[in-house]
């Protein structure tokens, strides 16, 4: 399923860019011309998408030939070769900037979680991504979390029950939300984790006397009353703090006791690392 999904997203991305022909490359180099081309790093980060692009070059083109030199979650600096592709001189120019929107993309990402990961470091709390991803690209910027060091939250609506502040709101309050939505997966035979969404600590409360939730997240708390959120919950239900995470607070948050720390940051503000590809 994800290999389909994986071919389905290059041979999109691939007519995105060729239209009805790469003309520049098709009026400059011979249709029999073979070379060679390498990856060069040019920052340091941590490297993702090899693993992708290992199945994206025979989409692309099955007769080139690719030498990886490296792997998945490496650190890398300026001037290590990821590797070498050749065959077709035309294969590899038109594939160029999709392989580096990949590589670059997936590895800034991985890059971002590996920092944010450094800072839990000791500690029992995980680092979760959200979905605030690039349509289309979600499936590729969650792996590059989980080769940075973090996990996943879900995948989409379908995976898990999320109740936030508008389903809250929508459904008349904490109480009929979570009822209904017992109510509808009961009906329908579903097995779902509930996580619900509290604004405050009387949120909170209102949770713990309602029941029926598997997690509760702690959106836009301060750390003292994130501290005693936690306090309150007392490992009954699984903590999860959201909202204004960054890398100065991350571990004062994680501190507090919670189970996750979710940062939405990583897919969605994120700096691709620095690499190009150079004829050899």
């Amino acid at each position: 399923m994800e290999n389909r999904i994986l071919e389905e997203f290059i041979l999109r991305s691939l007519e995105e860019d060729l239209g009805d022909g790469d003309h520049t490359s098709l009026a400059c180099i011979s249709p029999d011309a073979t070379g060679k081309a390498r990856l060069i790093i040019k920052e340091k980060g941590v490297l993702a998408g090899i693993r992708v692009i290992r199945e994206a070059y025979p989409v692309i083109d099955r007769s080139l030939h690719l030498e990886i030199m490296t792997g998945d979650g490496t650190s890398v600096s300026p001037g290590d070769i990821v590797f070498y592709i050749s065959g077709s001189q035309q294969s590899i120019l038109k594939s160029e900037r999709l392989i580096l929107n990949i590589l670059q993309r997936m590895s800034g990402i991985a890059s971002s979680t590996r920092e944010y990961a450094e800072k839990l470091k000791g500690l029992r709390t995980e680092i979760l991504d959200t979905r605030k991803t690039t349509p289309g690209m979600r499936f590729l910027e969650k792996e590059a979390v989980r080769i940075g060091g973090g996990f996943n939250h879900r995948m989409g609506l379908h995976d898990m029950i999320m109740i936030k502040d508008n389903h809250i709101d929508y459904s008349g309050g904490i109480e009929n939300a979570v009822r209904k939505t017992r109510d509808y997966l009961l009906r329908n035979n579903l097995n779902l984790k509930v996580e619900i969404e509290a604004r405050s600590l009387s949120d909170v409360s209102t949770i713990l006397s309602t029941g029926g939730v598997d997690r509760v997240m702690l959106d836009n708390f301060s750390i003292d009353d994130t501290r005693r959120a936690v306090e309150m919950i007392s490992g009954g239900l699984e903590t999860e703090s959201s909202g204004g995470i960054n890398l100065s607070n991350i571990r004062a948050y994680a501190e507090c006791g919670v189970d996750f720390v979710s940062v939405g940051a990583l897919t969605h503000h994120i700096r691709s690392l620095d690499m190009s590809l150079k004829s050899v």
